[in-house]
C-alpha cells in the first residue's frame, strides 16, 4: 500500500484524479492543482466509460469497438492535458502517463483498480453537479468509494474558491461521540501540517437540534447532552494539544469548538479560509484498512465548504 501523502516522502505524492472530459465542472482538477502548489506531486487523471453490457458482446464488436476506444482515449488525453494546463499545473507534476481511459460496468471498481495500478497516495473526487456552490454532494460513485476505498480520498466541493498559494492551514475534526486524542487520523493531520510548514487547527463540534425532542418540555435531555458533549470535547481538545506538542514541538496548533443549530450552524460558526484543508478520519468497520464514512460524517460533509481529505481507518 502507498505511503500517505505528505512532503516528507522522498518521491512525489501520486495523485489520481477522477474526471471525465465534458463533465460540468473541473473541481477535481482544480483541487489537484491546488495541492501541487503545496507538495511535490505526480498527477494522473482517469476517465471512465460505463458500459452496461457484459464483456462477451465486445468480442462480436471486434475492431470497431477497439478503434472507437482508441479515439476516445486520445480525445481524453488531449482534454486532460488542456485542463491541467488551464489549472496551472506544471508539466513536471504530470505523470508520465497523465491520462488513462477505462471502460467497465462499475466506475468505483475502475477507479479503485486505477488507484492500485498507480499506487496512488490520494484519489480526488469532484462533487455531484446538483450540489450548491461551495458544497460537496456525493454521487453514486463517490458514495461507493466513501464506504470502500483503501486509499485516502480528496473531496472537492462544487465551485470551491481556493487560495492561490495552496494549503495554508490543515484542520482536523472530531465528529464521533467516542473521540480519542490518540486517533491515528489526528496524527496524520499533524504530520501533514508539520511537513507542509502550515498551522494545524483541531476542531470539535457542538451542534444543537440533532437529537429527537422530548414529548414534553419538563426535562430537555437534548440540552443536557449538548452541554455534556461540549465539556467532553473541551477536555479532549486540551489533551490533543499536549499529544501533538510532544510529537511535533515546532507545529503551531490551535483548537476550537463550533456551536450552532445543526451541523450547518456549528460549521458556519467557525471562520474558514480559502487555504483550509479539512482532514476527517473514517469509522473502522472491520479488519480491512479502508475509508468508511458513517452517517454522522455523511451528514457533516453536506455542509462543509472547504476541500476534505478522508483518511482510511487503520486495521485493528
Amino acid at each position: 500500500m502507498a505511503t500517505p501523502i505528505h512532503a516528507a516522502t522522498d518521491a512525489p505524492a501520486r495523485i489520481l484524479v477522477a474526471w471525465r472530459p465534458g463533465s460540468p465542472g473541473t473541481e477535481a482538477i482544480d483541487l489537484a492543482a491546488w495541492l501541487s502548489r503545496t507538495v511535490d506531486v505526480q498527477i494522473r487523471v482517469v476517465s471512465t466509460f460505463l458500459r452496461p453490457w457484459p464483456a462477451a458482446p465486445l468480442g462480436r464488436l471486434g475492431g470497431k469497438y477497439r478503434k472507437w476506444f482508441r479515439k476516445e482515449a486520445e480525445a481524453c488525453e488531449t482534454a486532460v492535458k488542456r485542463a491541467l494546463s488551464d489549472a496551472g499545473v506544471d508539466k513536471e507534476s504530470w505523470s508520465e502517463q497523465v491520462s488513462v481511459f477505462l471502460d467497465g460496468p462499475s466506475e468505483s471498481v475502475l477507479l479503485s483498480d486505477a488507484a492500485n495500478s498507480f499506487d496512488a497516495h490520494l484519489v480526488i473526487l469532484g462533487s455531484d453537479a446538483a450540489a450548491p456552490k461551495g458544497r460537496f454532494l456525493a454521487g453514486s460513485t463517490a458514495d461507493a468509494l466513501l464506504h470502500s476505498s483503501p486509499k485516502p480520498l480528496g473531496l472537492a466541493p462544487r465551485a470551491v474558491k481556493l487560495a492561490k498559494r495552496g494549503v495554508t492551514r490543515v484542520n482536523y475534526a472530531f465528529l464521533e461521540s467516542e473521540i480519542d486524542e490518540n486517533d491515528p487520523s489526528l496524527h496524520f493531520a499533524a504530520q501533514l501540517a508539520d511537513s507542509w510548514g502550515v498551522d494545524l487547527r483541531v476542531l470539535a463540534f457542538s451542534p444543537s437540534g440533532l437529537a429527537d425532542q422530548p414529548f414534553h418540555d419538563k426535562f430537555d435531555f437534548s440540552r443536557e447532552l449538548v452541554d455534556e458533549w461540549r465539556e467532553h470535547s473541551l477536555a479532549v481538545l486540551d489533551r490533543s494539544h499536549d499529544v501533538i506538542a510532544d510529537l511535533f514541538p515546532d507545529l503551531a496548533v490551535e483548537s476550537e469548538i463550533g456551536s450552532g443549530k445543526g451541523w450547518q450552524g456549528a460549521i458556519d460558526a467557525l471562520k474558514w479560509k480559502k487555504g483550509d484543508l479539512l482532514v476527517l478520519g473514517s469509522t473502522p468497520p472491520g479488519t480491512l484498512e479502508r475509508v468508511f464514512v458513517g452517517s454522522t460524517a455523511t451528514d457533516f460533509l453536506r455542509h462543509v465548504h472547504v476541500p476534505v481529505l478522508i483518511h482510511p481507518a487503520h486495521r485493528y
